[in-house]
């Protein structure tokens, strides 16, 4: 394909030799087994609900087309044109989390969702990627500028934003999201005060909710003690791993996709433990694992602390959510509804991942050859030269 060429400066010529395809090629092996453990998933939960069988594996594949197409639109742009719309999508998320407070439809006991024709859109799951990307970009604008107040303009931004998900209330958003400007400022190099104050509002908020929330202490409490409440999709859920062996039942022929309500959503990987056994429940997990080293491998090339801050935080993000709902299925973390990126069903989730790693993949894109450390060997080599 002449159009691709290294010699060719055309402009997807030159998208395709700065963009990693490795995460490319990683990020469509996950979007595969996503389609895979949808279509194996769902039928069941459909039919429980009274839908026709494939209602969820339609809806799965006509948010997905797009979500790639959007994804890959993003990681078109440039790092300046990244920031914009970051900052119009938080501000955009903003407007929808206040609306969604004052209008939104409460679905078991919380108010999370803009039913639109359709559709149902979670405001949350935008504000999330879009906010990392905007505290990434003041806190590195405060090491750059001396004297410039990045990190308390972020902070400002991040008490906002965490009290309109408290307000919801959608802890596990804000753990994230809390977690991730945590990692952000650990990874700018700020003061040990500054993270080890981040982590004791952290501690705080979390005693706070266990009190305070009578959900979150249900979950805590049969969590450390399974006997002191209902725990039967826990139970289910690791009984699917223990049903599923090495190599799995085969797609289709799991059994707990039956019992469980959210099988195709908040426990599809252990429909995935159960369908497709440990050998592929390990495929899973690597490619989770490779996506998230390649991903910060090439981070690490970055001469722009802006692009380290923002990838790097879209990275945690990614990461720790598909850490989270892998570690709720098998019983190593309270149960917390989560979606597993890529994979589980979610319209608003699979479009804001999809947002989230396009800009991952524009941020990084090989527009230099020396990174920060880089740069600075280079520096040291030319200076001893001279002498």
């Amino acid at each position: 394909m002449s159009f691709l060429s290294r010699t060719n400066k055309s402009f997807f010529a030159r998208w395709w030799w700065t963009v990693d395809r490795t995460l490319l090629v990683l990020v469509s092996a996950i979007i595969i087994f996503g389609v895979v453990l949808v279509m194996a998933a769902s039928p069941p939960v459909a039919m429980r609900i009274g839908l026709n069988e494939y209602h969820f594996v339609i809806r799965h594949l006509i948010v997905l087309i797009p979500s790639v197409v959007v994804m890959l639109a993003i990681s078109l742009l440039d790092v300046r044109n990244i920031w914009r719309l970051a900052l119009l999508m938080l501000a955009g998320s903003f407007v929808c989390l206040v609306y969604v407070l004052m209008f939104g439809v409460e679905i078991k006991g919380a108010q999370r969702w803009i039913h639109l024709p359709g559709f149902s859109l979670q405001p949350s799951e935008f504000a999330k990627p879009a906010f990392i990307v905007v505290a990434a970009w003041f806190v590195s604008k405060q090491k750059d500028i001396k004297g410039y107040p990045g990190i308390k303009i972020a902070a400002v931004i991040y008490g906002v934003l965490a009290s309109l998900l408290v307000l919801q209330p959608d802890m596990g958003m804000t753990f994230i999201v809390t977690s991730c400007f945590i990692a952000i400022v650990f990874m700018a190099g700020m003061p040990f005060r500054i993270v080890f104050l981040l982590l004791g509002f952290a501690v705080g908020a979390a005693t706070a909710a266990y009190f305070t929330l009578s959900h979150v202490r249900s979950r805590v409490d049969r969590f450390l003690n399974p006997e002191s409440g209902d725990t039967f999709q826990i139970e289910k859920s690791l009984e699917a791993f223990k049903n599923g062996g090495v190599f799995g039942t085969g797609p289709g022929q799991g059994t707990v996709k039956l019992k469980i309500p959210d099988a195709h959503a908040d426990f599809i990987f252990s429909v995935a433990g159960e369908e497709l056994g440990l050998f592929f429940v390990l495929i899973i997990v690597t490619l989770y694992a490779a996506i998230l080293l390649k991903g910060f491998n090439r981070v690490m090339a970055s001469d722009s602390m802006f692009v380290i801050l923002a990838a790097g935080g879209l990275l945690c993000m990614f990461g720790l959510q598909a850490f989270i709902h892998m570690g709720s299925a098998l019983s190593l973390l309270p149960t917390k509804g989560m979606t597993l990126p890529f994979i589980s069903y979610g319209g608003s989730s699979l479009l804001s991942m999809s947002v989230a790693f396009g800009m991952v993949l524009a941020l990084t894109r090989r527009h230099t050859r020396a990174g920060i450390a880089q740069a600075g060997m280079s520096i040291r080599s030319v200076s001893a030269e001279k002498i």
